[in-house]
């Protein structure tokens, strides 16, 4: 079958290391394209992702936040949910930066 993203390579069957917010989930089966290295997983095999994720508390952690200003400072408020998964403290120190178009945010703790 012809890869559907980029349209010249044939997709073969493989395994994938599927990873969520940087936690390794496991290897799962998968169509993947010689040309383009995309993958394309079943329903069967989402579901299992689906299960992996939420066994190991990482399903859901991707949330919206606004961005609001604090004297001269922008703020970004970190959701419950998030600052648990990391362990994050009120008054902890956590270095920040730049990455492309992403801001990094690294507590000292980990």
């Amino acid at each position: 079958m012809k890869c559907p993203m980029c349209e010249k390579g044939i997709l073969k069957k493989g395994k994938i290391k599927e990873t969520m917010f940087g936690v390794y989930l496991g290897e799962f089966p998968a169509e993947i394209c010689g040309s383009c290295n995309e993958s394309f997983t079943d329903e069967k095999t989402t579901r299992a992702i689906e299960k992996a994720a939420k066994k190991k508390g990482i399903w859901g952690l991707g949330k919206k936040t606004k961005i609001t200003r604090t004297g001269n400072s922008l703020a970004v408020r970190i959701p419950k949910e998030i600052a648990n998964f990391l362990n994050l403290k009120e008054g902890k120190e956590a270095y920040i930066h730049p990455e492309r178009d992403k801001i990094i945010i690294e507590p000292e703790n980990l």
